[in-house]
C-alpha cells in the first residue's frame, strides 16, 4: 500500500512539499519531526502518516500505522486516496506517474 511517485527531481519534489504545507498553501497534510506525513483534518489527524524514501528518480511513500489505530480499508484508502489528490493537485507537472500498491509492501509498516 505504498504511493510510488516517478519524477525527475525526487528531492526537489519533496522540499517543495515541505515548502507548501509551511506556507498554509496545503492545509490538509501536515509533517513531523521525522518528515513523516499525516493527514490533518481532526478525524483523521495521526491515525497514520507516509513516510518519504527518495530513490533515483522516485519517492516511494510508505504507509505506517498507528500503535492504537487498525489499519483498516478505509483508513489506508482515505490516506492513499486524499494523498493523491493532493499530488496531483498541486504537482501534476512535476510527476511523470503516481500510483498506490494494492497490497502491503516492504515500505509499509503496521500490524
Amino acid at each position: 500500500m505504498a504511493i510510488y511517485i516517478k519524477t525527475d527531481e525526487p528531492q526537489e519534489l519533496l522540499d517543495e512539499l515541505k515548502g507548501l504545507i509551511n506556507k498554509g498553501k496545503i492545509d490538509t497534510w501536515s509533517y513531523d519531526s521525522d518528515g513523516d506525513f499525516t493527514h490533518s483534518a481532526k478525524q483523521w489527524a495521526n491515525q497514520a502518516w507516509f513516510r518519504p524514501k527518495v530513490e533515483e528518480k522516485q519517492i516511494v511513500f510508505g504507509i505506517l500505522g498507528n500503535k492504537e489505530t487498525t489499519m483498516t480499508k478505509q483508513l489506508y484508502g482515505l490516506y492513499h486516496g486524499r494523498f493523491i489528490e493532493m499530488m496531483l493537485t498541486h504537482f501534476d507537472k512535476k510527476m511523470k506517474s503516481i500510483w498506490p500498491t494494492v497490497m502491503k509492501s516492504t515500505y509499509d509498516i503496521f500490524s
